[in-house]
């Protein structure tokens, strides 16, 4: 898959295995931002973080957006801005929430499921 620009909802995706992530959301959150970064694909990669997550460090290939509220308010957010700049920059966003894909398709982002990122063991 290759894209410009790919918008991780952490939450949604820590979340949708159930592997403990709750006892340690920064530590899942900075588990997936680090399987983020060995994908070496070179695209950009935004992974968007909330609540007790807050606080996980960018590293080289993965960018930490810490939401100052809702996490899906934030994706919006960076969506329309990819959309305003016009430069022809297509967000794909990683997330199962189903009005989250909704309001980023509005601003013409694709979407796929948390698999693509955090295959189920």
């Amino acid at each position: 898959m290759t894209v410009d620009v790919l918008i991780v909802d952490g939450a949604n995706v820590v979340g949708s295995v159930p592997d403990g992530w709750w006892r340690d959301r920064r530590g899942a959150a900075e588990r997936l931002r680090d399987r983020l970064a060995r994908r070496g694909a070179g695209e950009e990669i935004v992974l968007v973080v909330e609540g007790a997550a807050k606080g996980v460090a960018s590293v080289p290939g993965v960018r930490v957006d810490a939401a100052p509220g809702s996490g899906d308010d934030r994706i919006v957010e960076l969506v329309a801005a990819y959309a305003e700049r016009g430069d022809g920059t297509r967000p794909v966003v990683v997330t199962a929430d189903r009005e989250l894909r909704a309001r980023v398709r509005a601003y013409g982002a694709r979407c796929v499921g948390p698999r693509t990122v955090h295959p189920a063991d």
